[in-house]
């Protein structure tokens, strides 16, 4: 399985939602090369980027997964 490098960014609306951003995150440990984030208090908002070095299938994993929980939003941008 070859390893492509992608940049998730995601935007916490509710600072309740952090923890289980964090704990799928955590969960992707394995792959994640750096991490950045940014509250963003004029906004009442929390942004944090994320660069992995993964398998295909874990950055999907882990998308659909951001994608499923309240106020959060995530894109990925992955390499060719």
């Amino acid at each position: 399985m070859n390893n492509v490098l992608a940049v998730v960014a995601i935007v916490v609306k509710n600072i309740n939602s952090a923890e289980k951003v964090n704990a799928l995150l955590h969960n992707a440990g394995n792959y994640v090369v750096g991490r950045m984030g940014l509250p963003y208090k004029e906004r009442g908002v929390n942004v944090i980027t994320v660069v992995l070095d993964a398998p295909q299938e874990v950055i999907n994993s882990l998308s659909g997964k951001l994608g499923m929980l309240d106020d959060v939003t995530s894109k990925v941008l992955i390499t060719k």
